[in-house]
């Protein structure tokens, strides 16, 4: 029999209201996902869209080294400084994947029904097989330590889709953290950290913005249930009013019963 476990208000240094539990804390692990150049001013607008539930280091940022070959994150640039800013600040900083495009041949029926209707071509890390997934993981990784100056942990695949060789090149690497849409565990020991479907929202077509409105409504509810509820938004919700305000009407309603948390936090709760 699950354990309910009582929240009492604590009031963050940044000044915002959490609930920190007396056994166990029901943590709320929201993401900003294709964090780039390409996307700086998206970014900028989510930041403060989140920022009205969360302090900034409570909000992860998915990285994109070089989003579809066409921006390319270069140390000492602008927005490289900004990257430094905000993990100075105290933001996660993962990896997500290299150029966030699917370019490898996909051999399973499975896989390429997959690629084709779960993303728009971006399931980079599907088809590839190891040896090339590990160049990509490696150069990803070397590029954001050396533009943050700290170490990456995380790493989340664009489209939260993984092959085989994904699977074996982050645990041979030795990243801690990797998330798809039902979970979140270590690649090394292959642990599960967290369970549960995350909520975010697509907005490149009528269709997806429909039923994204709908699953804004319907999920929150069994979020707030879990341990772990996770969040993710895309630098393309801001071009869709109607997303932005589902995402901060969802945000809201898991903030009844979760405090906002770092993934981070999963690895100390589970050494603990």
């Amino acid at each position: 029999m699950a354990r309910i476990y009582a929240h009492h208000p604590v009031r963050h240094r940044d000044g915002f209201l959490t609930m920190a539990a007396t056994q166990t804390e029901r943590r709320l692990l929201l993401s900003i996902h294709d964090v780039g150049p390409r996307f700086e001013g998206q970014v900028d607008r989510l930041r403060d869209h989140l920022g009205r539930h969360a302090p900034v280091d409570r909000i992860a940022l998915l990285v994109v080294p070089d989003h579809w070959g066409e921006a390319r994150i270069v140390p000492g640039s602008p927005f490289a400084a900004r990257l430094r800013c905000w993990a100075d600040a105290g933001a996660e900083i993962f990896l997500h994947g290299w150029l966030h495009r699917d370019d490898a041949p996909h051999h399973s029926a499975v896989n390429a029904m997959r690629a084709r209707y779960m993303t728009a071509g971006e399931g980079e890390f599907l088809g590839l097989d190891r040896v090339e997934t590990r160049r990509r993981l490696m150069a990803g990784r070397a590029l954001l330590e050396d533009v943050t100056g700290r170490p990456v942990r995380g790493f989340v695949a664009p489209a939260w889709l993984y092959g085989e060789g994904t699977h074996v090149a982050l645990a041979e690497l030795g990243f801690d953290l990797a998330e798809d849409h039902l979970r979140v565990w270590n690649p090394g020991s292959g642990t599960r950290l967290a369970s549960g479907p995350v909520l975010t929202w697509a907005s490149r077509s009528r269709t997806r913005i429909a039923s994204s409105l709908l699953a804004g409504a319907l999920l929150p509810p069994l979020l707030s249930r879990l341990t772990v509820a996770r969040i993710g938004v895309h630098p393309g919700d801001v071009g869709v009013p109607a997303l932005m305000t589902s995402i901060d009407r969802a945000i809201g309603r898991v903030r009844r019963t979760h405090a906002p948390a770092r993934y981070d936090r999963l690895l100390t709760a589970r050494a603990a």
